[in-house]
């Protein structure tokens, strides 16, 4: 009975790094296709988001199934319940993919928006804040989960940057103002992706050493 629920468990954690794996590549898809005006990209992923939204329904049907016969306790009741949690944060990343998509084959129509340098590097990092957090579930590496909410404020730098830049074009340059808009929210999105990277991150902590960081409470621990 042990070994058969440490299978479904294993089972569970694989779901879920599908599931990131999937969200992972969208967000660097949506993001390509909007530098470089790439339509089939940005359709890729609104094709992916259904497939995103059926394996979240999956991995919590599996999950409370596990809650509700098996009874958990201690790490493995954590472990459940940050799985949801996780599932939950997968789930939205996945959506915010999809807006960037959208957004990306709106402003294809639109006069051209120089100044979109620190939206790659924003990508960029957010990914890695996401790959990093999945890797700190996998391994039980509440570390390199911390490192990820030290990551949160260098997002919010870059975000700023971008509205600096993007307010400044629009001011400069009028016709440019649909455009900027658009990117505003493109980088919105971003930074968003990079708060749920950081829920899984402080997750990812509680699962292991029973700790609860929200707000950052606990980052020296």
């Amino acid at each position: 009975m042990l070994r058969h629920f440490t299978q479904e468990l294993e089972e569970l954690n694989q779901k879920l790094l599908q599931m990131g794996a999937l969200v992972e590549s969208s967000i660097h898809r949506s993001v390509c296709a909007l530098m470089e005006q790439n339509q089939d990209l940005a359709e890729e992923v609104l094709r992916d988001e259904p497939i995103i939204n059926r394996m979240e329904m999956e991995i919590d049907g599996m999950a409370t199934r596990l809650l509700a016969l098996r009874q958990p306790v201690a790490r493995d009741l954590r472990l459940l319940t940050a799985a949801l949690k996780i599932n939950t944060d997968l789930e939205r990343i996945g959506d915010l993919g999809a807006h960037v998509a959208k957004r990306a084959l709106h402003v294809m129509h639109l006069p051209i928006v120089q100044q979109m340098t620190d939206i790659p590097k924003m990508e960029s990092l957010v990914r890695s804040m996401l790959h990093k957090c999945l890797d700190a579930f996998v391994e039980s590496d509440a570390d390199l989960a911390r490192t990820v909410l030290l990551s949160d404020d260098e997002v919010n730098m870059l975000r700023d940057a971008v509205y600096g830049e993007l307010l400044e074009t629009m001011r400069r340059e009028p016709s440019l103002v649909p455009a900027a808009i658009d990117l505003i929210f493109v980088a919105r999105n971003l930074e968003r992706i990079g708060d749920h990277a950081t829920n899984i991150a402080e997750d990812v902590v509680f699962l292991v050493e029973g700790v609860d960081v929200r707000h950052h409470a606990k980052l020296s621990a």
